[in-house]
């Protein structure tokens, strides 16, 4: 019988196997055939601890049968709180406001939302966005606007508002980036906003720029008094090295997108924090200058557990060491890798390593991901190229042996493409 599931990201007429995952735990997945496969990619980069990570485990169970959901307009529970004060504590000095949500997108768009109501409710209307060449801030309506245009979009961009693009700040060439940013922000039809993935853009081919680059654009912004949104979606909970990617340039945007990380990848869970510039910009006695957003499950308390329980983990261990630790053999293992004749372009920083095929095309569509996406599946590995990009980006928990491996099994499934 025919699955009447519409997975994401998938083109159900090329009939490519999806295994039926049946359980999980650390960094393997279980599949309904009693096969085990190492998950890679932390599950579209959610995973930090590791699968199922006990401690969250618990903290889910436990709030499920205390309050599960409970209208966040106007009410407000323990497990919010204790969560919004503690993000304030760990993130860069000023991000003093929480707004929960459900996702990477919805983040975004209440960021944007945040910026545009702030000029908007100073009676300075402005309405430029800049964004990233090459970035991807999710797949809603707004948070495609400011992504690339391309194959993930096209078929939508009627419904999409302009974007002005600085160049990719590609070594070497830094400065035209930095030029570009600051001409945008001199003209005279002042922009609202810049949004950033901070040091490494990931769907755009897990591409990684200095952070000295990221300090002078937030600098270029302040100087100019344009918002500088951060959107940590990915980069956040560790990825890059730190908590957040800012803290290596010392960054504190005006606006900052946490999601993935936030419940350990547990359930789902999103974030926007916001200065109290922009927070007391919605604030008056007019209702009509509120900030007009909301979904069913804002702040839903089974989610902000298990956030609560992943902050508990952060706070008692030291995970930066653990991610330093993965890093380093996802460094041996691309030195090696990067030997090879059909790769070019090695690049890792944090928990993230990545590696281009050469020979084969580029762009999300080149034809060598399927191929190596299902060689590795047959090898026991749950790999998503970007295109011709090989990246891994596996739980912490993920071992030097169970590294090695993995990019042992890379090597052969390379090897095998014509």
């Amino acid at each position: 019988m025919t699955s009447p599931v519409w997975h994401p990201f998938t083109q159900h007429g090329l009939y490519e196997p999806i295994p039926q995952i049946t359980s999980a735990a650390g960094a393997w997945l279980t599949c309904a055939d009693g096969s085990r496969l190492l998950d890679a990619i932390s599950s579209w980069w959610v995973i930090t601890h590791g699968h199922c990570e006990p401690r969250i485990a618990a903290a889910i169970a436990a709030q499920a049968v205390t309050l599960d959901q409970v209208i966040f307009a106007g009410y407000t529970h323990p497990q919010a709180e204790k969560l919004a004060r503690s993000l304030v504590e760990m993130t860069p000095a000023g991000l003093d406001h929480v707004f929960f949500s459900d996702s990477g997108s919805t983040a975004v768009e209440v960021a944007l939302k945040m910026a545009l109501g702030y000029w908007h409710n100073r009676r300075e209307p402005r309405r430029r966005i800049l964004v990233m060449e090459h970035s991807y801030h999710g797949d809603t309506i707004g948070a495609m606007s400011v992504g690339a245009r391309g194959v993930y979009n096209n078929a939508y961009a009627p419904l999409l508002f302009d974007v002005e693009t600085v160049p990719f700040p590609t070594k070497g060439e830094e400065q035209a980036s930095l030029d570009a940013l600051d001409g945008l922000c001199r003209a005279s039809d002042k922009p609202a906003a810049f949004i950033v993935e901070p040091l490494l853009l990931g769907a755009g081919g897990m591409l990684v720029y200095e952070a000295r680059i990221l300090a002078e654009m937030a600098t270029i912004c302040e100087r100019h008094g344009v918002l500088f949104i951060a959107d940590e979606v990915m980069t956040g909970w560790g990825r890059t090295g730190t908590l957040l990617a800012c803290e290596q340039a010392e960054v504190r945007p005006d606006i900052l997108c946490l999601a993935k990380g936030l419940t350990g990848g547990a359930v789902p869970l999103a974030a926007t924090l916001a200065s109290t510039a922009i927070f007391d910009s919605h604030l008056s006695t007019d209702r009509a200058a509120m900030f007009f957003h909301s979904s069913s499950f804002t702040a839903n308390a089974v989610s902000c557990a298990a956030a609560n329980a992943n902050i508990e983990i952060w706070r008692g261990e030291d995970v930066p060491a653990r991610v330093a630790a993965l890093g380093h053999a996802l460094e041996r293992g691309l030195e090696r890798l990067a030997l090879h004749p059909r790769l070019a372009n090695p690049r890792r920083i944090g928990a993230v390593a990545a590696i281009d095929v050469v020979g084969d095309g580029t762009g999300y569509l080149s034809d060598v991901a399927p191929r190596l996406r299902a060689h590795m599946l047959e090898q026991g590995v749950l790999l998503r190229p970007l295109g011709n990009t090989i990246y891994v980006m596996p739980p912490y928990c993920t071992t030097s042996q169970e590294v090695d491996g993995l990019f042992a099994s890379i090597a052969e499934a390379v090897d095998a493409l014509p």
